[in-house]
């Protein structure tokens, strides 16, 4: 209670709250008086036994009193005061609860605490007969491993049992009896073990009578019920039975197991095929006979009997001749049932007649039915004997034994909504009967009282007819009953064709009314969707399943599904259910009238009649009587009693009648919250009206549950007869209707809930914060404003109006009930208008919510949270009142002006969420520069603009309409401009005034069509503050009519202004898409198009940059015909550099073009792989066609270099063929020779003269054949081969557009002209939109991608300042990462770069001829990119610019040569001379290697296989021959080596076993990539061998290069590096020039050597 502590008004107010008052049972107008010994604390729940109580106050406190023989003091035993339960302080209790001699307590951490009389093991403890103190009970789960400990929710106590519900609301029993629902016959159980036949299930509440016990399960959702099988699982007997009598089929599910149990689960359980003892029938024929006040005739006395007592003495067919007797005297029983007379005294004949049926029970518990028949105690014929019935009464005594055969059966041809009982259907047949019955039995009763008896039966016919079931959930039944007897003619005849009509017609529309259940209310309130079962002794019918049988296992009360049950109450042999509509069912016993209706028992759940004008709200049982808390006009409760009462002295017998009574002086008490039933005592929690806190919630509460009962009978008696109507008008309004029938059902629910909510809420603690509408204020909002959307909308079209007609019948009968519920009183109204009230009529409820939530604020204190809190709320509910008031009234307004409109138009603009705002007939607005004679109307909605003329209309949405005022310069005073995407007019005012109120009217309508909130209440977070106007800026769907480029397509995205402008979707009806960014109305940025090629039934795709509508920028476009093009566009036109790929597998097309691209053609440089012909272009194109020098490789080894025009080698040309023959010349043709030329063969002989013929078919030769002198140096022999690249595209002109396209992307209109800052600008840019756009792309980047992305968005400083090693390092590192990204521009050009390299050199590109090429081609690269570096890094020096060391030299070593100190400046380290390979090899060169060395491989093939021979050859000998033969000098070689730490000699014999350090560190030369990283390799293997030989002469010395050279010589021998010629090629061609006469450029050197030595040491 933290908040009354902060409250004052609540502290007050506690003192006065949970005050108890006790009185004694029976006594009529006896005053409670205060529990004797009680001190002021707050009780908040009492629970009473047949001796003793139990008090639970707000601290968690435990109080016992009363009678208490467990306790062990003697003073204890019977305590003067209320005695502290020690045992549970310090606990926290939050209920208790009482049996007859024991209690228990439940904790807030769910522990279970029992005490008292434990003779039956009801406290859980084993062998202890009584438990004095508070025992914690261990509730454990057995099936989970390890044992969880249970939680308890709840507790219930009986006379010998308790049940526990847990927080996983399932039910755990122990104690002794069937009332436990175990399956076990082992009792006492003193161990809780889980009640399994209701696992799985959600139990809301369990309740406990002496003998049986009660739970509230919530229904399962529809798709959980589960099949009914068709046999019982215990006797085999079939489930459901059909029966063919006379003129009429029986069938019937009321199947009764032998054994008088449930069933088990998904099985319809009835029990109509065993007959209790013929005692027990007799009983009650004669106490329905007796009756006094509502005598019945004979027919319903006939049909009492066999319903609810059971007297149908048929057994299965296997018994009928084990007892023809029994049949005998149940026929004549029912016969002769009108003439029994009553006995003289009531209270004799129910004592006697209740020893007869116990002892027959005690005899025979499960098969009653054998029991013999006992005499009856009347003075008529013996029973036993057959006396021959009246043709009359067989018909009748025909149709009875078939109804008693089961109990409930389902009849055929019951159509109507809630299925024709038995009663309904015997209606058909002869009245003489009746009549006869009437005279003879009831001569009292005149034609009123038949009347009401007959309207009281029809009122509990649906509760009679239906039966228990297992876990079946029949809330169906309507459906499924109907559909289960239309096969059946047996009673067709006897029903009127129109009922059968008008009932099939209620069916059909029924449907709708089913509540939608909302899951969110469900798990936040009560839920009303409740079924209850019981189980345990029912001799007195307290189990309510139509029968006295005793039931081991839990089983549902089928007649009470569907009543919405809140609460149950057992008394000692009754049991009481409260529903959320205010009303009491009531069954078991009645010996003193405590089930609140009649004087006889009953077996089947009955309407209780406590007060016939109000609702009760609580429900108590005691041991044979029965409290009922009831609403008041005042809102103050009143409570009634009903059963046993002590006559007062002096009083005679009869004053103290057995009808319920309300106790007058217990409402003098003040507000009760809840009350307690005992044996002999009743107890009352009361709460005194301090600053009308307890009034205000009380008040609350009672409206809630009346409107609760409002709202049902308007569904029940109003909105489901006007959904049967026949021809209720067009789709459209029946669906409006169903519509609002859907939203109605769902607010009732959620009322009915918040109802059975507020009612516990009383029992409680009542703090104000813990209110649901104030806790779910959503729930309650979105319902109301869900529920008014609907009855508006219908409203809007006519509905009412529409109705008038097919419901005027039922309007007119009905006119007082219309006029009840909606409160009108006028008589003049039109009955449509009293209808359209009372639909709006729950809307009214908001204010008072409003209204009683400020009541409660002012009993708190201004600054307190509570006050805050309920003042918000309450003006919350005000505010959407006051807006579904105005949603009213536009509604009503939209319906008139559609009544005025011009009918032709109506159809296609009237729709039902479409509201009028304004229009211009009544506020004058005009086009300017209309025509004299044009009509313009403009009509806003609060969807749309409509401009009307003469015959024709046009719609503007409001979400693509923006409105602006023009400013008085222009002119037009009060104009008012107003734009969509296709059209912009100008509308002129009469007055500044309508201007003004126009601007804001459609700009207010913009708005609220932009939000989407025109249906809902401003009550959500921010959206109360009205905007001033509409943002210019906006998503919205539009249609497109007017502009030739985008007529009918549909566009939807953002706008500005009236124009696409951002994210958008754009699709024409051809079947065109654009998908991406606009600009201005046009396509700009990133986006997707798809265009139709209706052809080839496929798609042209481009996926892409966009500028001004057209593509331009990068991109990839797949053709429907399969071509992919990947590169750059202009002007919808390949522009700039781009990749072809053509055919139709891209993985193996027929050709790829990789180049420049001029106005869609092939223009400038390029590489084209014609796949199919084997033959690969590399040079310039024009138009298309390869014109210019080139150079064209084959796969058979061809290599042409020369001139192209019109795509055919013509000019001047070298072709060489694999075999090394060489012609240069002229060429006409592809392979064409033709003119002057020289042909040079292998050996050096060449012919010069004409040749002319194409190359490998013969050519024809007119020339001079030279033989070489074999004396002639041999440098002149490979003359034609030195030419070889003068003839192809220079390496700095290939691929210019992929540079220049990076240039483009960092501002520079040329290479090198341009602003720094502007680049670096772009860059951010392109790294922030690259980003941008690949987090709305599927692919995701990776974690290292990010963070490499987000370091490259801080620019390295790189202005000021002496350039050093560390800003060298810096931009190392940048551009490292730079190129690590295809986002970054420069990661872009290297990714090209790779791509194009690859694209030249793999494949047929692998030719050993292009080498110098691919080198040269290099060489550029790192030229133009170090000029793209520089331009970015000015301060980065030129090439071969030293860097000025900024620390320390490190300490000189000693040079391997000389010996004199390694000087920087004859030999500086790499990263301190600036040169563009040392800075960007390191990134390029990895990723064009493998072409690169594959080219190096080729070229060096022949010398490489000598190397490799000789290698292979020479590492046959062990090491100490192969140093001996190398001739290493002997002071060199290894004596000693060192294997895993061990010294071991060197033998003759050792191999691969010296040097190996050096060797191994040798062979790294092969895993890397760069020259500069190459020569440390080598660096490291000298340093390798130099510590090998120290080692082994321990001593300082100096090599000289004779020492030197064999010993490297071993190692590379010992290396085997199979490509080392391709490795010291590529080192030689790529190293910096500035290391060749460095240190390294001597080891380099000295390889160099080695490798040439190998391949000589072949000679020796």
């Amino acid at each position: 209670m933290d908040s009354q502590e902060r409250s004052s008004a609540e502290a007050e107010g506690a003192k006065e709250r949970g005050l108890v008052h006790v009185w004694q049972a029976g006594f009529c107008s006896i005053t409670p008086e205060r529990l004797p010994g009680w001190g002021g604390k707050t009780v908040l729940q009492a629970a009473l036994g047949v001796n003793h109580g139990v008090l639970l106050t707000e601290g968690g406190e435990v109080y016992s009193f009363g009678n208490l023989p467990w306790r062990t003091e003697p003073g204890e035993i019977c305590p003067r005061s209320p005695l502290l339960e020690n045992a549970l302080v310090g606990q926290h209790v939050i209920t208790v609860a009482t049996g007859s001699f024991h209690s228990g307590a439940v904790t807030e951490n769910g522990m279970v605490y029992m005490w008292g009389q434990n003779s039956a093991g009801q406290c859980a403890v084993a062998d202890q007969h009584y438990v004095p103190e508070p025992t914690p009970i261990s509730i454990s789960d057995s099936e989970t491993s390890p044992l969880l400990s249970v939680r308890i929710l709840q507790l219930a106590c009986g006379e010998e049992h308790t049940l526990a519900l847990s927080i996983s609301r399932e039910i755990w029993a122990w104690g002794t009896g069937c009332q436990l629902g175990l399956i076990t016959t082992t009792f006492p159980v003193t161990k809780p073990q889980k009640v399994e036949h209701l696992a799985g299930r959600v139990v809301l509440q369990v309740a406990c009578g002496d003998s049986h016990s009660l739970a509230l399960v919530q229904c399962l959702p529809s798709q959980d019920v589960k099949p009914v099988p068709e046999r019982c699982n215990h006797c085999s007997q079939l489930l459901i039975t059909m029966t063919d009598k006379e003129d009429h089929v029986i069938i019937s599910d009321s199947h009764c197991c032998p054994l008088g149990v449930a069933l088990s689960h998904a099985q319809a359980e009835s029990h109509d095929t065993i007959t209790p003892s013929t005692g027990e029938s007799l009983e009650s024929k004669n106490l329905s006979e007796s009756q006094g006040g509502d005598k019945k005739t004979l027919r319903e006395n006939g049909l009492s009997v066999s319903s609810e007592v059971d007297v149908a003495n048929i057994q299965p067919v296997k018994n009928e001749a084990a007892h023809p007797e029994q049949e005998i005297a149940g026929n004549t029983d029912i016969s002769i049932l009108g003439n029994v007379p009553s006995f003289p005294d009531n209270h004799v004949e129910k004592e006697c007649l209740q020893k007869l049926s116990d002892d027959s029970l005690q005899g025979h518990p499960e098969t009653s039915g054998h029991v013999e028949v006992a005499q009856p105690l009347t003075e008529e014929p013996n029973p036993n004997l057959p006396s021959p019935p009246t043709t009359t009464t067989s018909a009748l005594n025909s149709l009875v034994v078939s109804c008693a055969s089961a109990v409930g059966v389902r009849v055929a041809a019951t159509y109507e909504a809630g299925a024709l009982s038995l009663k309904k259907v015997m209606n058909f047949y002869s009245i003489a009967p009746c009549e006869s019955g009437l005279q003879s039995g009831h001569a009292s009763l005149g034609p009123e009282g038949l009347k009401d008896s007959r309207e009281e039966q029809v009122k509990l016919e649906s509760m009679q007819g239906k039966k228990s079931s297992s876990l079946v959930d029949i809330r169906e039944e309507e459906s499924e009953g109907v559909s289960r007897r239309l096969s059946l003619p047996g009673l067709l005849s006897q029903v009127s064709p129109r009922l059968l009509r008008k009932a099939a017609r209620a069916k059909t529309r029924t449907v709708v009314l089913t509540p939608t259940y909302s899951g969110e209310a469900d798990a936040l309130l009560p839920s009303l969707r409740t079924e209850v079962w019981t189980w345990g002794k029912g001799k007195e019918g307290q189990l309510g399943h139509g029968d006295v049988l005793p039931r081991l296992q839990p089983l549902c009360v089928k007649c009470l599904d569907g009543k919405e049950v809140i609460q149950l109450a057992a008394g000692g042999h009754h049991s009481l259910a409260l529903t959320a509509k205010s009303q009491v069912y009531s069954w078991g016993s009645n010996t003193f009238g405590q089930l609140g209706h009649s004087d006889s028992p009953t077996t089947v759940p009955r309407l209780a009649k406590v007060c016939n004008e109000n609702g009760i709200w609580s429900i108590s049982a005691g041991q044979d009587y029965s409290l009922f808390l009831v609403d008041t006009d005042d809102f103050q409760p009143g409570l009634y009693y009903s059963g046993r009462q002590e006559p007062i002295e002096g009083d005679s017998p009869s004053t103290c009648t057995k009808t319920t009574t309300l106790l007058v002086s217990c409402s003098k008490l003040g507000y009760i919250s809840s009350v307690t039933a005992g044996k002999d005592r009743c107890l009352a929690l009361v709460d005194k009206n301090i600053m009308g806190y307890i009034a205000s919630l009380h008040e609350l509460a009672t409206t809630e549950r009346r409107f609760y009962s409002k709202l049902s009978d308007m569904k029940s008696q109003i909105l489901r007869p006007l959904l049967g109507l026949e021809n209720l008008g067009t789709t459209t309004t029946v669906q409006l209707l169903q519509e609002v029938a859907s939203r109605f059902s769902k607010l009732c629910y959620l009322i009915g809930q918040h109802g059975a909510s507020l009612s516990s809420f009383l029992h409680g603690i009542k703090e104000a914060r813990s209110l649901a509408i104030l806790k779910h204020a959503s729930l309650f909002l979105d319902s109301y404003t869900e529920y008014c959307t609907s009855i508006t909308n219908f409203v809007v079209m006519g509905g009412f109006q529409l109705l008038a007609k097919p419901a005027i019948d039922f309007l007119n009968k009905n006119q007082e009930l219309l006029q009840d519920l909606s409160e009108v009183n006028d008589e003049n109204i039109q009955l449509v208008e009293v209808l359209n009230t009372l639909f709006f009529l729950p809307l009214r409820r908001l204010h008072n919510y409003a209204r009683v939530l400020l009541k409660l604020a002012t009993c708190f204190e201004v600054t307190s949270p509570e006050y805050q809190k309920l003042q918000d709320s309450s003006s919350c509910y005000e505010t959407l009142a006051l807006h579904l008031g105005r949603k009213r009234k536009e509604a009503e307004c939209t319906l008139g002006f559609w009544k005025t409109f011009p009918g032709k138009m109506t159809d296609s603009l009237r729709k039902p969420e479409r509201r009028l705002i304004c229009e211009s007939s009544n506020r004058a607005l005009s086009l300017q520069h209309a025509g004299r004679f044009s009509v313009n109307w403009f009509i806003l909605f609060n969807d749309s603009l409509v401009h009307a003329q003469f015959s024709t209309h046009h719609i503007f949405p409001l979400s693509t309409l923006w409105v602006e005022p023009i400013s008085e310069e222009v002119g037009s005073v009060n104009g008012l401009k107003i734009t969509t995407p296709e059209e912009q007019f100008i509308l002129v005012s009469s007055t500044p005034q309508e201007k003004t109120k126009w601007l804001r009217a459609i700009s207010q309508a913009v708005d609220q069509a932009l939000r989407g909130m025109s249906d809902f209440p401003p009550y959500a977070s921010g959206s109360s503050v009205q905007r001033q106007e509409p943002p210019i800026s906006r998503s919205a769907r539009y249609t497109f009519y007017k502009d030739p480029r985008l007529k009918d397509a549909v566009y939807d995205g953002r706008w500005l202004s009236g124009k696409p402008h951002g994210r958008g979707t754009l699709k024409w009806t051809d079947g065109k898409m654009y998908s991406g960014m606009f600009r201005n109305g046009l396509e700009d940025g990133y986006g997707e198009y798809k265009i139709p090629n209706k052809a080839l039934n496929k798609d042209d795709h481009y996926v892409g940059y966009w500028k001004e509508g057209k593509m331009c920028g990068q991109g990839v476009y797949s053709y429907a015909n399969g071509e992919v093009y990947e590169g750059c566009f202009q002007d919808n036109m390949r522009h700039g550099h781009g990749l072809l790929r053509s055919g139709k597998l891209t993985s193996s097309s027929p050709s790829m073009f990789i180049g420049q691209w001029v106005m869609d053609k092939k223009s400038g440089y390029g590489v084209f792989d014609d796949i199919t012909r084997g033959e690969k272009y590399m040079g310039m194109w024009h138009d298309d066609m390869c014109q210019g020098n080139g150079v064209v490789v084959t796969q058979f080894g061809l290599y042409y270099e020369g001139t192209f025009s019109l795509n055919k080698m013509m000019g001047t040309g070298i072709l060489l063929s694999e075999d090394d023959t060489v012609y240069e010349g002229e060429f006409s043709d592809d392979w064409t020779l033709n003119g002057k030329g020289t042909l040079t063969m292998p050996n050096g002989d060449y012919i010069e003269g004409l040749f002319n013929g194409e190359w490998g078919s013969g050519i024809k030769i007119t020339g001079t054949y030279f033989k070489p002198s074999l004396y002639e140096s041999e440098k002149d022999r490979p003359k034609a081969l030195r030419k070889l690249g003068n003839l192809a595209v220079p390496a700095d002109e290939k691929w210019k557009a992929v540079f220049e396209e990076c240039w483009h992307q960092l501002g520079c209109e040329s290479p090198g002209q341009g602003e720094v800052w502007k680049a670096w600008d772009n860059i951010a840019v392109a790294l922030t939109t690259n980003r941008r756009q690949h987090r709305d792309s599927p692919e995701i980047l990776s974690r290292s991608h990010t963070q490499t992305l987000e370091s490259l968005e801080f620019i390295p400083q790189h202005v000021g300042g002496a350039f050093t090693v560390e800003k060298y390092d810096e931009i190392k590192k940048y551009l490292i990462k730079a190129c690590d990204t295809p986002l970054h521009p420069l990661g872009r050009l290297i990714e090209t770069l790779v791509a194009v390299y690859r694209m030249t050199y793999v494949g047929v590109g692998a030719n050993r001829r292009l080498l110098q090429e691919a080198v040269k081609e290099i060489q550029s690269y790192l030229k133009r990119i170090f000029q793209l570096v520089r331009f970015l890094f000015p301060d980065l020096p030129e090439e071969g610019s030293t860097i000025p060391l900024s620390v320390p030299r490190p300490q000189e070593r000693r040079s391997f040569c000389t010996g004199k100190s390694d000087s920087r400046s004859e030999s500086p380290e790499p990263g301190y001379v600036v040169t563009s390979s040392g800075l960007l090899l390191p990134v390029l060169l990895p990723r064009l290697y493998p072409p690169l060395f594959m080219l190096y491989a080729l070229e060096n093939d022949r010398e490489e296989d000598i190397y490799w021979e000789c290698v292979l050859r020479l590492n046959k000998q062990p090491d100490t021959a192969l140093l001996s033969f190398l001739g290493v000098q002997k002071k060199f070689w290894p004596v000693t080596l060192s294997v895993f730490g061990d010294s071991k000699k060197v033998l003759p014999t050792t191999k691969d076993a010296c040097f190996a350090s050096a060797v191994e560190c040798l062979q790294q030369i092969s895993t890397t990539f760069t020259p500069s990283d190459k020569l440390k390799v080598i660096q490291q293997t000298f340093e390798e061998i130099s510590q090998n030989v120290l080692a082994t002469l321990q001593e300082d010395f100096l090599w000289s290069m004779d020492d030197l050279f064999p010993v490297f010589l071993y190692v590379v021998l010992r290396a085997r590096i199979r490509n080392l010629g391709s490795e010291v090629h590529l080192i030689e061609d790529l190293m910096d020039p500035y290391l060749q006469h460095g240190e390294q450029g001597i080891m380099f050197t000295t390889l160099k050597a080695c490798y040439y030595q190998i391949q000589r040491e072949k000679l020796n």
